[in-house]
């Protein structure tokens, strides 16, 4: 995909890509893309496997068109998938560009998403799709993004991770398949990578009636007008926006800097949480040493922010 000189204008351009191809020495292409993401001024996370390549990364928009040239050049990446959105303020605290056994990890051998994904369905036809009662339609994010927004009718399966996405599909194929004639599945992800590779899993384990959003939410919160729109709520993405809305505009949510989930105003109100230590969902999931821990680290943080000197932070939560 082509994205036109007109999509990069703005101050701060943020890029969310993917793309499964076969890649048999990643080495050399980790090197190279480090090195030209820093001499660009690039910050966010790239990861690149035997399987393809996957990542967010933000930066001036002279930068972003020179790095996504780059990986276009790659073998077989020419079609890369592209979702552009802008910030305020700089998304990611440093840059990080890594090897990795999955550019999304699900654990499943012999999974071939290049050769036997699902069939795409462009947003513009998503609703039609949904809204057919022989339709199974499935979240296949993670619980705390789930927990923001999602589209009706959507089927969230309260996976802590993508990993326990095969063992909760094949614990459910026979509720959710039922025994007459096999119901269509649409799947569907913030950018469109974790649904291709579910798709693929899905046709794996001999479900034929497989779709995916093709460009995942974030392509049919940018194309479908809020009117005709069946997503409801906010979308989570990894990087200090937290969430977004309809227009890829800025959402609500605000991070808790311990866990590294998303809270919202009711839970910014609630006595569990404390800034930068605790938040109502993981007050009971750590320790009151744990707490003291995230508690420094937040004091760190905005003395290194009072003195104007950049804090690493913690990582934010891992799309798998």
């Amino acid at each position: 995909m082509h994205v036109p000189d007109a999509d990069l204008t703005t101050p701060l351009c943020v890029a969310a890509l993917y793309r499964f191809t076969r890649f048999e020495d990643c080495a050399p292409l980790r090197l190279q893309l480090e090195e030209l993401c820093r001499a660009e001024g690039i910050r966010g996370t790239l990861l690149l496997a035997r399987e393809g390549i996957n990542g967010t990364i933000a930066g001036p928009p002279d930068g972003i068109a020179k790095v996504l040239a780059h990986i276009r050049a790659l073998p077989d990446c020419a079609d890369l998938d592209v979702k552009l959105s802008t910030a305020t303020a700089m998304p990611f605290h440093r840059l990080k560009v890594r090897i990795k056994r999955e550019i999304v990890t699900m654990g499943q051998p012999g999974l071939d998403p290049v050769s036997n994904a699902g069939t795409y369905v462009e947003p513009e036809d998503w609703n039609a799709l949904i809204s057919d009662p022989d339709t199974i339609v499935i979240d296949t994010r993670n619980d705390y993004e789930v927990a923001v927004g999602t589209f009706e009718r959507a089927i969230d399966p309260q996976t802590a991770s993508f990993r326990d996405f095969p063992e909760w599909f094949r614990s459910e194929r026979a509720r959710l398949m039922g025994t007459g004639r096999p119901p269509k599945v649409a799947m569907f992800c913030t950018g469109g990578i974790r649904c291709e590779k579910s798709t693929a899993f899905l046709r794996q384990e001999g479900i034929e009636d497989v779709f995916h959003l093709k460009g995942g939410i974030l392509k049919y919160l940018e194309t479908v007008p809020e009117e005709r729109s069946l997503w409801r709520g906010e979308c989570f993405v990894f990087d200090q926006r937290v969430t977004i809305g309809h227009g890829l505009a800025e959402g609500s949510y605000a991070l808790c800097h311990a866990c590294r989930r998303p809270i919202s105003s009711e839970d910014c109100a609630s006595p569990l949480y404390e800034p930068g230590a605790s938040c109502p969902t993981c007050y009971p999931e750590r320790t009151d040493a744990q707490r003291a821990s995230y508690r420094e680290r937040h004091r760190q943080e905005l003395l290194a922010a009072a003195e104007g000197r950049a804090h690493v932070g913690a990582a934010l939560p891992d799309q798998a």
